[in-house]
């Protein structure tokens, strides 16, 4: 598919995170406009209507197959049936979405079968189970956690690979996406799963190395550890069942949000074919996000909110800025 018509597929997402984050926001201070349903379905919004989006269009661009894009289409599209009040359709075409992913994911396993690619099946097996948890009125959340930690974890896992490390390294986090796939049948053991896969990340993950580099590749690691606190402070906090909200948005804004603003100067220019490049502002909306979600989770829920949605529209802003910028033809 060419980029120019991938640019849809992201911008409906886009619309999923925009009503979904004023949704969030509407259920902190009721004087926020915004839809009913995106104050309803803030959760689904942003977990598989945009982050699933965005996830399938990078494994669509890069498996390179054209059906592959129905899954983000889908995505997309369940946020937009969502928000007009058709919730049952809506989180069929969820579930369709991860079905699709998964069969796309089958199909990576198939060309390179190993240990990452096999754990980006297990957490294409946790979207979808969280979505037909969702359709079916269950708990998805416990899922879409797992779903995010095992992409992740696959995905920083095959670039360990340039450290020599002993086996006993990828056999222990072969352990934990083990684990990850069943934690979320009991919540305090996901808890304790997700502490032990972060303290593994903030061992063995590459960024270690790279934080001590300059420019984009100290950023990205910046990014990456910043977000392996989160996920721990999450963990604790749903293993010790204490601050379920700081817990969830420890994970969905400290740790995911934290890795997109870290993998956005990759993953823009393989998906669009733009330019992205690197400039110290990043740190900006990097360092409001944390900020602010460290005055959420110690109990100051409506600030930390609002400075959360403050940085991930100022990081959107400065990445568009960035990119224009750079296409703009000099004189």
């Amino acid at each position: 598919m060419p980029p120019r018509w991938r640019l849809p597929l992201l911008v409906l997402g886009f619309v999923s995170l925009a009503l979904g984050a004023a949704g969030g926001l509407a259920r902190l201070s009721p004087g926020i406009p915004a839809p009913a349903t995106a104050i309803a379905l803030h959760g689904p919004l942003m977990v598989s209507a945009f982050f699933g989006t965005v996830i399938a269009l990078e494994r669509a661009a890069a498996l390179e197959r054209t059906w592959a894009y129905a899954a983000p289409l889908c995505a997309g599209a369940s946020g937009v049936v969502l928000l007009l009040g058709f919730a049952l359709p809506g989180f069929a075409l969820m579930a369709l979405a991860a079905a699709l992913f998964f069969a796309a994911s089958m199909v990576v396993l198939g060309r390179q079968p190993s240990l990452e690619t096999g754990t980006l099946l297990a957490g294409a097996a946790a979207w979808l189970a969280g979505n037909l948890m969702l359709f079916e009125g269950q708990a998805a959340v416990p899922w879409w956690i797992a779903f995010f930690a095992l992409t992740i974890g696959a995905e920083r896992l095959e670039l360990s690979r340039y450290l020599k490390r002993g086996p006993w390294v990828r056999r222990s986090f072969a352990l934990l996406a083990g684990a990850l796939l069943a934690a979320p049948l009991i919540p305090s053991l996901l808890g304790v799963v997700l502490v032990l896969l972060s303290l593994w990340l903030l061992a063995f993950d590459l960024a270690r190395v790279t934080v001590r580099q300059s420019r984009l590749p100290r950023y990205i690691a910046v990014c990456l550890l910043a977000g392996y606190f989160w996920l721990a402070v999450g963990g604790a906090l749903i293993a010790t069942s204490t601050a379920y909200d700081a817990a969830l948005h420890a994970i969905f804004v400290g740790f995911v949000f934290s890795m997109v603003f870290g993998h956005a100067p990759v993953i823009l220019p393989a998906v669009l074919r733009v330019s992205f490049p690197y400039h110290r502002v990043l740190y900006a909306p990097l360092l409001l996000l944390h900020a602010s979600l460290a005055v959420r989770v110690a109990g100051s829920s409506v600030a930390g909110a609002w400075g959360n949605a403050a940085a991930i529209a100022l990081f959107i802003v400065t990445a568009a800025s960035l990119v224009l910028a750079r296409a703009r033809p000099r004189r």
